[in-house]
């Protein structure tokens, strides 16, 4: 798959830009969210679970490291949020190998913390921020 640049110029785009992700990632279990301290990371992750019909409050898993929602088709969906893990192996404490083997989607934010537990299998989307309100956000593998 070739770099996809999806441009957020406010958050009223924030639906819009999850629909073109949401076709981007189809076919995919593992997604990697990666962008600096306030770039948007769970804002979009909310916005993207939206798309999926997840009717739930998203919000971080800071403390709790993985959250569960359930998608329009009653699928789990996992988001993780690695950001205070100091060593992978308090990631692996959790059972995170085998949410990343369970073939549902996994929404990882801080995949840098537990690289060596990551399948080579996944897609990595990147948020940059480019304004007070605009993103710049790439996908790739």
């Amino acid at each position: 798959m070739a770099v996809q640049t999806v441009l957020i110029p406010a958050l009223a785009a924030l639906p819009e830009a999850a629909v073109q992700v949401r076709a981007a990632i189809q076919g995919h279990s593992i997604i990697c969210f990666e962008g600096e301290m306030g770039a948007g990371k769970t804002t979009f992750i909310k916005a993207l679970c939206q798309s999926l019909g997840v009717a739930d409050e998203v919000s971080s898993p800071t403390f709790s490291l993985v959250n569960e929602y359930r998608d329009a088709q009653n699928q789990p969906i996992y988001h993780f949020d690695f950001y205070r893990l100091n060593d992978p192996r308090e990631a692996e404490g959790i059972g995170a190998l085998e949410y990343f083997d369970s073939g549902y989607l996994c929404l990882i934010e801080w995949p840098s913390r537990i690289e060596t537990l990551l399948p080579p299998e996944r897609l990595l989307i990147t948020l940059h921020a480019t304004g007070p309100s605009s993103r710049e956000l790439t996908i790739s593998n």
